[in-house]
């Protein structure tokens, strides 16, 4: 299977969203992407994530830019999430991990001394021509959107 590579164009996806739609990556054309990957819904990394991805919306919408969460996570539990913490973005839900492996994000992690297979937190840049700009991989949280709008503003 074709990875992304930076600089290169992101093969076409779709996969369902919050909202009850399925979003694609034709759906951006003409915008700027945030494509974030996050391990669970409801997890405290995670929700702080998705709060300074939210407390920043008016910025990166200033810029052209949508934000989209994915995780594994099903609909319904990505729809009380988003409801709980008033999220302005999306979250896809990536089942059967195909999304996940295009940009290579399942990987082997270390929970509680079990070796288990999961999202690392990864985000990525696509611009408004849907070609891949930057991507963080190993995201540490504080600080990290505060980084992605910088690299916005670089485009």
């Amino acid at each position: 299977m074709t990875k992304v590579v930076p600089g290169k164009k992101v093969p076409a996806f779709r996969l369902p969203a919050t909202g009850g739609q399925e979003i694609s990556l034709a759906d951006c054309k003409g915008k700027n992407l945030v494509l974030y990957f996050y391990p669970k819904d409801s997890t405290p990394g995670c929700t702080t994530e998705g709060q300074d991805f939210r407390d920043k919306i008016h910025t990166f919408r200033r810029r052209n830019t949508i934000i989209l969460g994915v995780s594994r996570d099903s609909l319904k539990s990505h729809e009380n999430f988003k409801a709980k913490h008033a999220f302005p973005f999306e979250l896809l839900s990536d089942g059967d991990e195909k999304l996940c492996r295009l940009f290579d994000v399942i990987k082997e992690k270390n929970m509680y001394g079990r070796k288990v297979m999961g999202i690392e937190r990864s985000t990525f840049l696509i611009d408004d021509k849907g070609v891949l700009r930057q991507e963080w991989r190993k995201v540490k949280v504080p600080g990290h959107v505060e980084d992605v709008l910088e690299a916005i503003k670089a485009l």
